[in-house]
């Protein structure tokens, strides 16, 4: 079942004794449990029957003594277990606590809404405390968004607030924001407070409500290098260098990695056609590697992601006297990539 499935559930009533919500990302779970949280009892309801447990300072047996009571002037009690990853599940058929813990998942009280957030990480598929879930609960997965699904992903979480957003305004969310779902919802809330529902969200307002600069960034970056513009590159790196802590090198070093290993991907593409697909950017974006790809043959770019290399090792301290800064690196690596 998928996020918006379960939450379609539990809005048309229909629950589940036990939900095991794991993975590695964290987003959805959050999202799961906290309209479990808001939405599942009434306020009367809660005082009695909702109680949420934290996986550090609660144990399996405590779990399952508040799962066997019986709700209080209410169909259904909730029980919410926040980092269930950091709980002590016990060795199954080595300990009374485990048996008694599998027993209870074989046969959970319908009346006992069990949550456990199983957050970045996966429950062990092999023990049979997960089959009897499975068989008697729900099991949601939630993997990671993959870096060719992220522009769709900001698309689409924006379009279910009610807005429209440029393609190179969310190309610039995804290079400067990655992959973590949870840190680009606070940022689109962000826009969402400031900018009316009517207008569509451009690079100038990413500029003004997240603190990307719209001029000197690594999507602009990539364009002044793909294009041999030196003039541009070295702006941006002289801007990149002034403000660290706006641009990392860490971050700039893994966008500019991952640009030109789609170069070389591009290279090796046997139809040029599949290539939206085959290096998992929009169409609206094909045309600025068709462009590096000019620029950069498959030798030189083979060049470049070795340099990358290389000087990744320098920024942390590896192959260098230490004495050189973030910013003098980058400059360094900019003049090697374009001469």
């Amino acid at each position: 079942m998928s996020a918006d499935e379960i939450i379609k559930d539990i809005k048309a009533r229909k629950f589940k004794p036990v939900y095991l919500l794991q993975g590695e990302e964290p987003f959805y779970i959050d999202q799961i449990v906290d309209y479990m949280e808001k939405n599942i009892l009434s306020d009367g309801e809660k005082g009695f029957n909702q109680t949420v447990l934290y996986g550090k300072d609660t144990d399996m047996a405590t779990i399952m003594n508040a799962a066997k009571r019986y709700p209080m002037m209410s169909e259904y009690q909730l029980i919410i277990v926040k980092e269930a990853q950091d709980l002590k599940w016990g060795n199954e058929g080595a300990s009374k606590e485990a048996d008694f813990t599998l027993a209870y998942f074989e046969k959970p009280l319908p009346s006992t809404i069990l949550v456990l957030a199983y957050k970045y990480a996966n429950f062990d598929k092999r023990k049979k405390i997960y089959k009897a879930i499975n068989n008697n609960g729900v099991v949601f997965q939630s993997d990671p968004v993959r870096d060719y699904k992220l522009v769709p992903w900001i698309e689409d979480h924006i379009k279910s607030k009610g807005y429209k957003i440029d393609p190179q305004a969310v190309a610039l969310m995804a290079e400067y924001l990655g992959t973590d779902l949870s840190k680009i919802a606070n940022e689109v809330e962000k826009l969402c407070l400031n900018i009316d529902k009517a207008t569509t969200i451009q690079t100038d307002h990413i500029q003004r409500n997240i603190g990307i600069s719209k001029e000197y960034n690594v999507f602009e970056l990539q364009k002044a290098l793909a294009t041999r513009n030196v003039v541009k590159s070295n702006q941006i790196i002289n801007y990149f260098a002034g403000n660290p802590k706006a641009n990392p090198m860490i971050m700039v070093m893994a966008n500019l990695n991952s640009y030109f290993s789609k170069i070389l991907k591009y290279h090796y593409l046997p139809n040029k056609a599949d290539a939206p697909r085959e290096l998992g950017v929009s169409p609206y974006f094909i045309k600025d590697y068709e462009a590096a790809a000019r620029t950069f043959s498959a030798g030189k770019t083979f060049d470049i992601i070795s340099l990358l290399r290389e000087y990744d090792l320098k920024s942390k301290g590896l192959e260098s006297t230490g004495n050189i800064s973030d910013g003098d690196l980058l400059k360094e690596l900019v003049f090697k990539i374009l001469h």
